[in-house]
């Protein structure tokens, strides 16, 4: 996730202090993988010495000090720019099922058991998105379904490699 740009999109609406920016990031983006706070306060000191936010406020709430940033034209411009550029597209060409299978059966192990186990670990996720999808707003069935798309293709290649293990096995040996 690219944590910075993150932050600047959600800054931009509105000022906001961390422990917002982190809950709103949890909320929207980190069910699976929630932001630690250092992480964030670090990503806000970067921000606010490149010049991308400022501080526009300092405030205590029965805490420590609580810092209000808001986006700076340069981090409008860094997020336009970010939100342009088309993500890169990885191969999967060197993903680690495929290496557990490779090493199986160069082994002499069951490459079965690692495409068995992996098949079961993807359904049971699958499970768990699907009931999160359920319930959830229309931003979480997209997130979801990006998911769900993308742990179902694994899994026919889990069932195609599968279908070719004897075949695949003869060439590694």
């Amino acid at each position: 996730m690219a944590l910075p740009e993150t932050l600047l999109g959600l800054l931009e609406p509105v000022p906001r202090h961390g422990y917002d920016l982190r809950r709103e990031y949890d909320a929207q983006f980190g069910w699976n993988r929630p932001v630690k706070p250092p992480q964030v306060y670090a990503t806000l000191a970067r921000l606010s010495r490149d010049g991308e936010i400022e501080a526009v406020a300092v405030e205590r709430v029965g805490g420590p000090d609580r810092t209000t940033y808001a986006l700076t034209p340069d981090g409008v411009t860094h997020l336009e720019r970010w939100l342009a550029e088309p993500e890169g597209i990885s191969a999967y060409l060197q993903s680690v099922v495929y290496v557990k299978v490779m090493i199986a059966l160069r082994s002499g192990r069951p490459a079965r058991q690692v495409l068995d186990a992996q098949r079961a670990a993807h359904r049971q996720t699958m499970r768990e998105v699907t009931a999160r999808k359920r319930g959830g707003s229309t931003a979480v069935a997209v997130a979801c379904d990006f998911t769900l798309f993308h742990l179902d293709a694994d899994l026919r290649w889990i069932d195609h490699t599968a279908a070719r293990l004897d075949h695949l096995a003869r060439e590694v040996r």
